[in-house]
């Protein structure tokens, strides 16, 4: 018993809580089974592993700020068949990131733009990655509060550290000539360098009114577009799914064009998967 309770203390002195806590469970389940040292040692040691990885897991989705946890495994593609899904199971094995591309999910309101980010969102996080989660309100309030702080380099970090941020909601807003050129430097700190996830129901064409310069638009397109799976989805409010079901039903909406040359301001409409 004594050597029990100092092979107990020396665990939680090691930091290993949990297996300081399983302890005495394995020790039976091992005799039970008449287990080797290695295959006690190796459940034991594989349960403390497991639970330091489910512990990091939830502290990254916590830092993350995702709005929700929702996987892509609960998103309805049969709703959305304008979604090529090869095309998301491709994104959800993250290749992109680890080749700094960006997602690009454009669409009307409520069609599953922000659910879809965050599903591979959740995806990364699996796989211990880092996120960070912003709609574009808050991303501007939140740069504009820090430089007038006189802290904007250190906030800055919270947007160019994780691997992956997601921009949500973009075309909300209407962009004063400060705001516009925070977004510009965002997306240039992160340009070949960590993967952006942006939502849209904006036409690229129509970003040079968004942002209130053609030229920050512009120059925002070309680095955003640049590495980018872009994905246009076209369908019925998928939050409404249940009530289209019903009888309940909404005009589609038209297809949203991509703008092919930013600088020539032509554009074109985007198939999905293109």
């Amino acid at each position: 018993m004594v050597e029990l309770e100092h092979a107990r203390s020396l665990l939680s002195e090691l930091g290993l809580d949990t297996a300081s806590e399983l302890l005495d469970a394995k020790l039976e389940d091992a005799m039970y089974k008449d287990a080797t040292y290695l295959s006690f040692l190796s459940e034991l040691l594989g349960a403390e592993m497991q639970e330091k990885k489910r512990r990091s897991e939830e502290t990254r989705i916590k830092l993350s700020r995702l709005p929700h946890r929702k996987t892509l495994e609960e998103f309805d593609f049969g709703f959305q068949p304008s979604i090529d899904t090869r095309q998301i199971k491709e994104l959800s094995t993250l290749a992109f990131v680890a080749r700094d591309e960006n997602v690009i999910f454009l669409g009307p309101p409520g069609v599953g733009k922000t659910h879809l980010a965050v599903g591979l969102a959740m995806q990364a996080l699996r796989s211990g990655m880092t996120v960070y989660y912003a709609n574009l309100a808050h991303l501007m309030a939140d740069l504009k509060k820090a430089a007038q702080q006189g802290k904007l380099e250190r906030r800055w970090r919270v947007y160019t550290r994780p691997d992956i941020l997601i921009i949500d909601e973009v075309g909300y807003m209407q962009l004063d000539r400060t705001s516009a050129e925070l977004l510009f430097r965002v997306i240039c700190s992160r340009y070949e360098n960590g993967s952006i996830i942006l939502t849209s129901n904006k036409y690229f064409s129509d970003w040079g009114e968004l942002m209130n310069d053609t030229v920050i638009a512009t120059a925002i397109l070309d680095r955003l577009m640049h590495h980018a799976h872009i994905i246009n989805i076209r369908g019925e409010s998928y939050r409404l799914k249940d009530r289209l079901k019903g009888g309940v039903r909404v005009v589609p909406p038209a297809a949203i064009p991509v703008l092919d040359n930013p600088a020539q301001g032509k554009t074109g409409h985007q198939k999905p998967g293109d």
